[in-house]
């Protein structure tokens, strides 16, 4: 892709334009990483992009923005440069002002690790805002002013916590107390915004680091409010010698490796969700009686604000809501076990259960057992054919009614257990205990 890049400069080049490679791209490059995509900055006016190239799609040209297609379907982002105006709406410039300057257009940018250009035919590095020493020192720093740069667009707050949960680095600290001043800000945000960079977050491979971040700023207790009441919440030391709640969680998300579904740092994150609510001390020790229930409930309202698609919510409050039931697995019978495996992606039940454990007690003989007993069992097992379906019962003169998922359910898991084997050994189960 960046040979594509850079035949896109040189195009614009030969057009007798300025142009360069620009913002996470040259982070990338020169921090030894393969960018994930690649943008160009120019002199060019946006018709005049569209102009040098055959497949362009004007995705963003009220705002100097243009997609040129090349091959395999990928697109480079090619953006006229342009100067600093305000944004009232906290996202989108009021106005739009081109320049022929590539060092006007950094200072409008976010962070100095992302205003930095490159020239790809000699890979010289302009660098208008000290954006290589910050790479240097590992610093995430607003570029001019900080307030300025996150009233300009308030997401931009979030990204901050994100770059330096990446990499693994320092908020700078005058970059740090903006965002803490403007933190109640964030809810300025679109819904699908925010969701996207928590989700970016949970699944880069740092989600500790971005969520300590997050309550660190003061943005966690904006957004999900429903995860900074998991602090100072205690649990029964003899399951939870590492602490409250939120500590428990935290080691969750520590685990989560970089590619990790979203779902299941989602069911990470959620899976206890329910416990501040129910907290309780007994006599013998404290309780969250019913927290699986309230969990699912508290996470339905965080997914249903996050706008998360129906496909993903339905599979992390299926997380949140069967986490407990390894509990049981040793014993349970085994139409149960199998109906429990039957869950949709049961990997991820599997590994949230293995996080759990890891996070607190250590304890992973349910895990091993559940793992085995899966490995042992094959799907035409755990999902047989059915030995006998509703035409079969009216065959043998049952009336359809509710009666029927009664009888078949019963005859499935007899199947399951390995008691009936065939078609007339069901017939006979059903006559012999469901008489007519």
């Amino acid at each position: 892709m960046k040979q594509a890049a850079t035949e896109i400069v040189r195009t614009l080049r030969q057009k007798g334009h300025s142009a360069y490679l620009v913002g996470g791209c040259v982070r990338d490059l020169l921090l030894g990483k393969e960018p994930a995509d690649y943008d160009v900055a120019t002199s060019a006016t946006p018709d005049q992009v569209m102009q040098y190239f055959s497949q362009t799609y004007p995705v963003g040209a009220q705002f100097g923005v243009i997609l040129v297609e090349i091959e395999n379907k990928d697109f480079i982002e090619v953006a006229t440069f342009r100067s600093d105006v305000s944004y009232s709406d906290g996202r989108h410039p009021d106005a739009v002002r081109y320049t022929q300057s590539a060092k006007d257009d950094v200072q409008r940018r976010d962070f100095t690790i992302n205003g930095l250009l490159l020239d790809p035919e000699n890979d010289q590095v302009l660098d208008y805002v000290g954006g290589q020493m910050d790479l240097k020192n590992g610093i995430v720093r607003a570029i001019g002013n900080p307030v300025r740069r996150f009233e300009e667009d308030k997401l931009r707050m979030l990204r901050a916590v994100r770059f330096a949960a990446r990499f693994g680095y320092k908020i700078e600290n005058e970059t740090f107390a903006a965002i803490e001043g403007l933190a109640t800000e964030i809810k300025q945000v679109s819904r699908e915004r925010v969701r996207d960079e928590l989700l970016k977050m949970l699944t880069e491979g740092h989600a500790r680091r971005a969520f300590e971040l997050l309550d660190n700023t003061g943005l966690l207790d904006c957004i999900l409010p429903e995860i900074t009441r998991m602090k100072d919440v205690q649990q029964p030391p003899q399951f939870h010698p590492e602490g409250d709640v939120w500590t428990h969680t935290l080691m969750l998300l520590e685990q989560l490796q970089a590619g990790v579904s979203p779902t299941l740092a989602l069911g990470a994150l959620l899976h206890d969700v329910g416990k501040p609510a129910t907290f309780r001390v007994a006599p013998d020790r404290i309780r969250f009686d019913g927290h699986v229930e309230v969990g699912e409930k508290v996470a339905a309202e965080i997914l249903r604000r996050l706008r998360l698609s129906n496909e993903e919510t339905t599979q992390v409050l299926a997380l949140v809501a069967n986490h407990m039931r390894f509990a049981d697995v040793t014993k349970m019978k085994d139409s149960t076990l199998k109906r429990f495996f039957r869950l949709p992606r049961f990997e991820e039940h599997l590994e949230l259960h293995r996080m759990d454990c890891s996070a607190s007690h250590g304890k992973l003989d349910l895990y091993d057992f559940t793992r085995q007993k899966l490995a042992e069992t094959p799907p035409t097992e755990i999902r047989p054919e059915p030995l006998v379906k509703g035409n079969d019962l009216i065959g043998a003169g049952y009336e359809p009614g509710p009666r029927f998922k009664e009888i078949l359910d019963a005859v499935e898991d007899a199947q399951l257990e390995g008691r009936l084997r065939s078609r007339d050994e069901a017939i006979q189960f059903v006559t012999r205990e469901f008489p007519l």
